[in-house]
């Protein structure tokens, strides 16, 4: 396929799972997180919920440029049924939002969901692509401009970039707009003294067996950054996969990342 063909077929495959999720769970859409028009989330939730049940925060992929929520709720059909909530976040993507934006506004959205849903077991996060880097930057934040300093139990970060600088001279950065300034200071591998916060944190970095050398790289650049701050870190390298189909294989429950994210949420 060509590659418009390929991100259109990604595009189909995780829409399709959002709508399946949105017929089998109960949902609570466009929930406000902030004040402006794109913060909002979507909540899927099981029909039966326990008191205590933990929360699977998604952010999006899409080169901070495309992608919605509107297509993000996919993981929620494979995880649901096993008793967590899943939510989907907007955020202002390019030429509208800019990656300060972008980051601060991921940021706000898991403050506003532990103060919303204060009676969960625990709070995950999970990412593909630019939205892999959105949640490193999570991990990365400085919590006390912020009313709480969330506990972030596991992260999942799946096919990411974690230094953007590289991106200031290609056409991706087109719409972003970043200066060298603004990539670095957005680039999670270089902001590992503020991962300190993290040590408590389990965190799986996946990468495609068939995803671009610079993902590759990237990935296990990260991996090792995080290694060496103490943080609990696993590498995964899943075979048979490329860089779309590694996420849309999460509706799927018996799939290898379903089952290593089951079993970080004490639900396998």
């Amino acid at each position: 396929m060509s590659a418009d063909e390929v991100v259109n077929s990604h595009v189909t495959a995780i829409k399709a799972g959002t709508e399946k999720a949105r017929s089998i769970c109960q949902t609570l859409l466009d929930v406000p997180y902030g004040q402006g028009e794109d913060e909002k989330l979507d909540v899927y939730m099981p029909h039966i919920s326990s008191p205590k049940c933990p929360l699977l925060i998604y952010i999006h992929g899409g080169y901070w440029q495309f992608l919605s929520k509107e297509e993000s709720g996919f993981m929620a059909v494979s995880l649901v049924p096993k008793g967590i909530a899943v939510v989907a976040v907007d955020y202002s993507i390019a030429p509208k939002g800019n990656m300060d934006l972008m980051v601060s506004q991921v940021q706000e959205s898991v403050v506003s969901i532990i103060q919303q849903y204060s009676h969960i077991s625990g709070l995950y996060l999970c990412g593909h692509s630019a939205g892999a880097h959105l949640v490193a930057m999570i991990l990365s934040a400085d919590w006390s401009k912020y009313s709480v300093t969330p506990e972030i139990k596991g992260a999942f970060l799946v096919s990411g970039i974690y230094d953007i600088v590289p991106i200031v001279s290609t056409s991706v950065n087109e719409p972003l707009k970043m200066t060298k300034e603004v990539a670095l200071r957005n680039s999670p591998i270089h902001l590992v003294q503020q991962l300190k916060g993290s040590a408590g944190t389990d965190v799986v970095i996946a990468v495609a067996e068939h995803d671009s050398p610079e993902f590759r790289r990237q990935s296990k650049d990260y991996f090792k950054v995080l290694e060496s701050m103490g943080v609990r870190v696993t590498f995964e390298n899943v075979p048979n996969t490329d860089h779309f189909d590694i996420m849309e294989k999460f509706v799927d429950s018996d799939y290898c990342l379903t089952q290593l994210l089951l079993k970080m949420m004490g639900k396998d």
